[in-house]
């Protein structure tokens, strides 16, 4: 692994890699943060990692405990539920008013986006295919014409994708991703609002139902869906 290079902002080159490599699964959910060895790893000294740990801490994506240290951030089913009510809420919003103000434009960006899924799913690039997903439903924000909602997805799209990346492990639920993203395509094109409004609750609610109610930790969760799913520890460079 090549260690980053130094333009600009150490930390900003810092905050992009960590995020892609929490939002990835190279980092575990709730697995312990070394200032040290992020730095070892990077080529950097600590004070940009720390700092780069404290921004991905304002995007939710870190939680730094006192006297303990850094970790991956992790969640409860209450939480799972609380944040996909407000995704749901923001998604369906901003949907909304992406068909209303610019649907040619933005039914052509989610076709271009679906043909690039279903490619990487074809060739089981479910890092790309994660990545597209990301893409796709932040379309909605990029066409509704509200930065001031954009803004507000913005502060959560960093645990939404990391937790798809966690469900990507679990059996069949990147291929009823896949079917749904299709699904709202036609849905939107086909004019049909009562169905786009019920297949995105379905999509954005397989989130919450794939975690019971009496889980404490995702983390945990995932621990015991699987225990011997593989997880890297080594964070991808920039580019």
């Amino acid at each position: 692994m090549k260690q980053l290079e130094r333009p600009q902002s150490l930390t900003v080159l810092a905050v992009d890699t960590l995020r892609r490599s929490i939002v990835s699964g190279d980092f575990g959910l709730g697995e312990q943060l070394s200032e040290a060895a992020l730095a070892r790893t990077l080529g950097i000294s600590k004070t940009p990692v720390r700092e780069a740990l404290q921004q991905l801490r304002s995007e939710g994506l870190v939680r730094i405990i006192p006297q303990t240290g850094s970790f991956v951030f992790t969640m409860s089913a209450h939480e799972v539920l609380e944040l996909c009510e407000l995704r749901l809420t923001l998604e369906e919003a901003a949907l909304h008013f992406a068909i209303k103000r610019n649907r040619t434009t933005f039914l052509n960006a989610l076709k271009a986006i679906v043909a690039e899924m279903e490619e990487a799913q074809r060739k089981s690039d479910t890092r790309a295919y994660l990545a597209l997903d990301t893409e796709y439903h932040a379309q909605f924000f990029e066409f509704c014409g509200n930065g001031y909602m954009a803004d507000a997805y913005s502060r959560i799209d960093g645990q939404v994708a990391a937790i798809r990346t966690h469900l990507a492990a679990r059996p069949s639920h990147t291929e009823k991703s896949m079917t749904e993203h299709r699904a709202i395509v036609r849905a939107i094109e086909a004019g049909e609002d009562d169905t786009l409004r019920a297949l995105l609750h379905r999509h954005i609610g397989r989130t919450r139902k794939s975690y019971a109610e009496n889980i404490d930790d995702i983390a945990q969760a995932d621990r015991a869906f699987d225990a011997n799913r593989p997880r890297s520890k080594q964070i991808r460079p920039v580019g």
